[in-house]
């Protein structure tokens, strides 16, 4: 009994200060950190306040946990230290480990490195519609390690972020509408630049749709000459994601117009030449 009280005595008080300065450790070092983080944070000036808390929340929960694991780590061998178990051993297998997980993990360590500048530089958010190797999808979630997309059949994918090429975001700030539209050859295009400017100008004063237009629709100019048609580009502007709501309307009212004011859309055709018959063969 005297042994275990005099053991108390003498290792209490040490265990107890590297308990409290790992504590200390761990919240003054977070404030730290999260100050660094708010300062270095690439600002978005067309992202709301709350896209940015997100995203600043993302960092420092992983910072945390990452910096209390490795805190408490530390602070358990210097506890194993204090109550005399020799932590050579210890110490000497967790960098022959380490080593190993050094070879196997380089994929991972990569997946990290790109998913923490993704969250830095803002590159796409939770929301966004993005296109990761060449598949397509609404960002559900993002971490460190890998980014996941909802398309539009329901499918999810999982992307690690280390294999990210080129991520195209096509949610951020705004979107365009880019519409390509095919008219007969015997058209008065100054007729349909009119009608297609109306049409924009219409949708861009119609309470259902003048506040997810920024730029209303216009006509740009004659695009290209194909085989049997003119075709017209159609530019304007939206909020993000909704380019296509936007867009499926304006093809609507394009056609209702064109019907009106005798515009043809023409269709493929082929034009088929045959040879003349061949003349019979006279009597014998």
């Amino acid at each position: 009994m005297n042994s275990i009280f005099s053991w108390l005595q003498e290792h209490t008080f040490p265990i107890l200060l590297i308990l409290g300065g790992a504590y200390l450790a761990r919240r003054f070092g977070y404030e730290i950190i999260k100050n660094l983080i708010h300062r270095s944070l690439k600002p978005d000036h067309y992202a709301s306040l709350d896209d940015e808390q997100k995203r600043e929340d993302t960092l420092l929960s992983i910072v945390k946990a990452g910096l209390g694991v490795v805190i408490y780590l530390f602070a358990g061998m210097m506890i194993l230290s204090e109550v005399g178990l020799d932590i050579g051993p210890l110490v000497a297998g967790a960098g022959i480990a380490g080593v190993a997980l050094g070879f196997g993990g380089q994929w991972l360590v990569r997946d990290l490195i790109a998913g923490l500048f993704i969250i830095l530089e803002n590159q796409f958010r939770v929301g966004d519609v993005v296109e990761i190797n060449a598949v397509s999808g609404k960002v559900v979630n993002i971490t460190l390690r890998k980014t996941i997309l909802r398309d539009l059949d329901g499918n999810e994918h999982h992307v690690p972020n280390g294999s990210i090429e080129v991520a195209t975001n096509m949610s951020k700030e705004y979107s365009n509408i880019n519409l390509d539209v095919g008219v007969g050859y015997n058209s008065d295009l100054k007729k349909v630049k009119k009608v297609i400017n109306d049409i924009g100008i219409a949708m861009g004063e119609d309470p259902e749709w003048q506040n997810l237009i920024i730029e209303a629709p216009y006509f740009l100019r004659v695009n290209d000459f194909g085989d049997s048609s003119i075709e017209v580009k159609i530019m304007g502007k939206t909020k993000p994601l909704q380019q296509w709501a936007v867009t499926g309307e304006l093809r609507y009212r394009l056609k209702v117009a064109f019907d009106k004011h005798e515009i043809e859309i023409p269709f493929p055709q082929r034009v088929i030449h045959t040879a003349p018959s061949s003349q019979k063969k006279s009597k014998s």
